[in-house]
């Protein structure tokens, strides 16, 4: 089984996008780095300029809340879980993004869990859900709810948490030994609950094999799910037996790479293992030791555990 390599894959795409996060000018990536096949420091104008060579960006930071609420209170509680993302981020000196900032004045003014979150509808709220599927890919209904309920605290938006459940649906097809292509073309078959997703999946899958740059830039380089969901089918379906190149196509498209390689990461680490994670990702990545501390600690929970 691969699940832990899914987790340990989306969160190392975050921190190899960290560098070039939201540069959208490619040429500009280009000149600054070369080719990143390494984790990078941001460069001194990045939004994530107090950050350091093998952090996270803001949707890394808060995926680790969640795998540590996870873990610390024994599977996912959405009230336990926005206790414990308010805790986090009320104090956070990472970048503050505008789910974020209406979000915690929404929890902050007495709002519930259920009602706080923004509208936005940027991907980064359903590209945190690898913890999650970790934790309940034995429980496939169980899961749904959670990705729903842990997107909807920060991006209450339609679209948005019918993204969370597509990213989900995949996985769970990939980890079950479906290649990630034919796990996406099932889910389509399956229905998709919204008509203009569905069609951004779709166009995702017929741009496999064409060259990543100008898809991705056509396609879009920012955060609305409309421009990055057929991003990140495109990297999954392009690159199906490939993570690393995957995951360095996917920072030198530009713009908003970390959400992107997220979900990218988590559906290529359940496909292809720990084996495709080079080493020396993971022996950068500062947060690796504690979040294969925190691994140990959880556990996928079995059919019988959870109902």
């Amino acid at each position: 089984m691969n699940n832990k390599a899914l987790v340990l894959a989306s969160f190392v795409a975050d921190s190899l996008a960290l560098g070039a996060h939201w540069i959208y000018d490619t040429d500009k990536i280009d000149a600054a780095f070369g080719t990143i096949r390494s984790l990078q420091h941001p460069l001194p104008d990045s939004f994530h300029k107090n950050r350091k060579k093998g952090h996270f960006t803001h949707y890394g930071d808060q995926t680790l809340v969640l795998l540590r609420s996870i873990v610390e209170h024994d599977g996912f509680s959405l009230e336990k879980f926005a206790r414990d993302w308010h805790d986090a981020l009320r104090t956070y000196n990472g970048y503050i993004d505008k789910a974020t900032k209406e979000t915690l004045a929404g929890l902050e003014n007495g709002q519930s869990p259920q009602t706080c979150g923004s509208s936005s509808a940027d991907l980064g709220g359903a590209a945190r859900i690898a913890p999650l599927v970790y934790r309940y890919q034995n429980h496939p209904d169980q899961l749904l709810a959670a990705v729903r309920e842990q997107t909807q605290l920060t991006h209450n938006n339609p679209t948005v948490l019918v993204g969370a459940e597509v990213l989900a649906r995949i996985t769970l097809k990939v980890l079950a030994g479906i290649r990630p292509m034919e796990a996406v073309e099932e889910v389509l078959d399956e229905g998709v609950n919204d008509l203009d997703l569905d069609l951004k999946v779709r166009a995702g899958l017929d741009s496999a094999g064409e060259d990543t740059r100008k898809t991705i830039k056509a396609f879009g380089q920012a955060c609305s799910i409309a421009s990055a969901m057929p991003g990140v089918i495109h990297l999954i379906a392009t690159y199906e037996s490939d993570l690393e190149t995957a995951l360095v196509e996917n920072v030198m498209a530009g713009g908003d790479s970390a959400a992107r390689g997220l979900a990218a990461g988590m559906i290529l680490g359940a496909h292809l293992g720990i084996k495709a994670i080079p080493l020396e990702w993971l022996g950068d990545m500062r947060a690796y030791d504690t979040i294969m501390e925190l691994l140990a600690d959880e556990r996928p929970a079995d059919n019988g555990d959870e109902p």
